[in-house]
């Protein structure tokens, strides 16, 4: 089947093999190179590197409504389009050209999820499952009707990086069989949808009121982007390995213990969270053990007091 394609990150980029694998992928699009790094150099999304290993044509409208894109698309006369992870909005005149319709894989069990962010929002929200749903393109905001789904139990130590990396595949098989048994369609029920909202540097910000677990679950489904962070004298620390520690010390939220070398730091709901790894910025991660021997902490030392001026 003649196909376009319609991807940006990793996630798409077993999607995109595999239906070049079994179909005919005339173009593919994705975004503009963009700045990355301290040295801004500009930085190849994985699917254009895919596409160009795979040996298709790469187009990279800053604006898929532009006119020149709708044309380019027209011309191409695909009989099937599938997004992945594009990051622009279709219009409805781009959705009205393939005969079969625009495809989307959609990393969560829809109508749940629904947005920018499904891997991250789940597990920061303390989901234990999620999945892949394939649905068909409509003008609203994952709200297509779906025709495949499949789910993954959600590790609980599992990163957003590390569930991205196995519900991918998962989204390619499921793909794949769309294609090619055309499923009847099922309509989402609005009534059971939640949102996935693009995420912020902001939601990195680690709110000590809430419990460890609440804590832990955000530390996951934010990493590795926006990540975690709180205030440490002032500056800004980032918590790059924590879990939640099993024993009450009766700390107040922020507040920090050592117990048997370990830092642990004082939550919502009188839990308790140890940092394991962390990074003040400026400086190079080291172990919560490390950075205790090099930073003596304070007999009321708090976390998250001299940002901003509040304690969070």
């Amino acid at each position: 089947m003649r196909a376009v394609f319609l991807g940006t990150p990793e996630f798409a980029v077993p999607s995109l093999k595999a239906l070049a694998a079994q179909h005919e992928v005339v173009a593919v699009f994705t975004q503009p190179d963009r700045p990355k790094g301290r040295g801004g150099q500009l930085s190849e999304s994985p699917v254009k590197v895919a596409a160009r290993e795979l040996g298709i044509t790469v187009h990279q409208p800053e604006r898929i409504r532009r006119p020149e894109s709708f044309e380019l698309l027209k011309s191409l006369a695909a009989q099937i389009m599938v997004v992945v992870g594009y990051g622009q909005i279709i219009p409805q005149a781009i959705i009205d050209l393939p005969r079969r319709g625009i495809l989307n894989v959609h990393a969560s069990l829809l109508p749940k999820y629904r947005g920018a962010a499904p891997i991250q929002w789940a597990i920061a929200n303390g989901e234990t499952e999620t999945g892949v749903t394939i649905m068909r393109i409509d003008a609203g905001l994952d709200t297509g009707d779906m025709l495949r789904k499949g789910s993954l139990a959600i590790g609980p130590d599992e990163t957003a990086r590390e569930l991205s990396a196995r519900l991918a595949p998962l989204g390619a098989d499921l793909l794949l069989e769309t294609i090619a048994a055309n499923p009847a369609a099922e309509k989402q029920n609005d009534a059971e949808a939640t949102l996935a909202p693009i995420l912020k540097k902001e939601d990195a910000l680690i709110e000590w009121t809430r419990t460890a677990g609440e804590i832990y679950n955000r530390f996951r489904g934010f990493n590795p982007w926006p990540g975690s962070y709180t205030g440490f004298r002032g500056q800004q620390l980032l918590i790059t390995g924590a879990r939640p520690f099993e024993t009450d010390l009766n700390l107040r939220p922020g507040q920090c213990a050592v117990q048997s070398k370990k830092w642990i730091v004082g939550c919502g709901g009188e839990t308790s969270l140890e940092l394991k790894e962390v990074q003040l910025s400026g400086k190079n991660r080291m172990t919560g053990e490390a950075f205790l021997n090099g930073y003596k902490l304070g007999p009321d030392e708090t976390l998250g007091a001299g940002l901003n001026g509040v304690m969070v």
